[in-house]
């Protein structure tokens, strides 16, 4: 059974149609990228899933392990197991880090019959964690995102992912204003929550995050549709030649 199934997925944001006929499906294991020019609907498609507030779904399914997505609340998609990196993290000044983290992994822990998890604990998970993503144990003092470069932003961003451990990521464009040594790490972070157990959709336009996070399936979405798919190789394509000879094949 798929983790992620969509079928036909129509979305509008007031009067504007932007999805307009999905069908995406996401196994356990896989890693899938999504690649596209821009106004196609990427980001759309990652916040219809989030179950963000403005955007109307009005046709089609999608069902995440097993459970009917588009009824449930953005508190209990997340209690799921579904995470949302955004392209453009949000600033939360007077929130630090460290509240934020505590607080959303013993949420899901309740959400899944489990205890909270003790300070001593936690603080011994998240300080190992902060190390991998090579951040200063002062980052979990501020506030969160406050202040912070594009970079650490993201950085932050894999590390609420690892310390949540979801069954499927959904990253937007996380590779977005990074340099190239903040690329890798993140991109090491990425790879660490790989398992047979979840699943991981990226969102990107450069084939660069590609070359260290190697996909499964690669997808091109345009004007609200997947257009084409393919193995890595297809982002490769995209690299080399552009999108032009795609989109009039599509058309």
């Amino acid at each position: 059974m798929s983790l992620l199934e969509i079928k036909n997925l129509h979305a509008n944001i007031g009067e504007k149609i932007i999805l307009r006929g999905i069908n995406l499906s996401v196994n356990a294991g896989e890693v899938h990228a999504i690649m596209g020019p821009n106004g196609s609907g990427k980001s759309t498609l990652c916040q219809v899933l989030g179950g963000r507030d403005g955007f109307e779904v009005t046709e089609g399914s999608v069902e995440f392990d097993g459970l009917n997505l588009l009824d449930m609340e953005t508190e209990d998609r997340a209690n799921a197991g579904l995470l949302l990196g955004f392209q453009h993290p949000v600033e939360i000044p007077g929130v630090k880090n460290i509240y934020l983290l505590k607080e959303s992994l013993n949420a899901q822990r309740k959400a899944r019959g489990l205890g909270e998890l003790d300070t001593f604990a936690f603080m011994k998970q998240v300080r190992e964690l902060v190390k991998s993503m090579q951040m200063d144990d002062a980052f979990l003092h501020r506030g969160v995102n406050a202040g912070f470069s594009g970079g650490e932003k993201k950085r932050n961003e894999i590390l609420q992912m690892l310390l949540l451990q979801p069954k499927l990521a959904l990253l937007d464009e996380t590779d977005s204003g990074l340099d190239i040594d903040a690329l890798k790490i993140v991109s090491e972070g990425i790879n660490r929550l790989r398992g047979s157990d979840r699943g991981i959709v990226l969102v990107t336009h450069y084939q660069r995050l590609l070359s260290y996070v190697e996909p499964d399936f690669v997808h091109i979405l345009y004007k609200g549709q997947i257009i084409k798919s393919g193995d890595k190789s297809l982002a490769l394509q995209l690299e080399a030649e552009g999108y032009e000879d795609i989109l009039k094949a599509a058309s």
